[in-house]
């Protein structure tokens, strides 16, 4: 009996596009999204690629810690500086949370 096959054989068939699929020094894919009448670029980054650096998730106000998978999401008209790192359950359920989530004043933007 051979052994059982979890990935398909075909490069193509995971429904994704080469351009989205591509592996870079992230050590994740990019893709784009439409959120709030805006495209977004939609960048998920490996845990091993997320060494190094902290971040606040803007969905839930809590940090990332370094290591920790995650996604990188701008739009798509916006420059470096609008890039927004989030948990990747905070992004995905971006449509579904309030707009509850207050900073005190002295809180850190990063």
């Amino acid at each position: 009996m051979s052994p059982r096959r979890n990935r398909s054989k075909g490069a193509g068939s995971s429904g994704r596009s080469a351009d989205d699929d591509r592996s870079d020094r992230y050590g994740g894919w990019q893709s784009t999204e439409n959120w709030q009448g805006e495209e977004w670029s939609v960048r998920h980054v490996a845990g091993a690629s997320a060494e190094g650096k902290t971040y606040r998730c803007p969905g839930c106000d809590q940090m990332i810690p370094s290591g920790v998978p995650h996604v990188v999401a701008w739009p798509e008209h916006a420059g470096v500086d609008d890039r927004r790192h989030w948990h990747k359950a905070c992004w995905n359920a971006k449509d579904r949370r309030t707009s509850r989530v207050r900073r005190s004043r002295n809180a850190p933007r990063s």
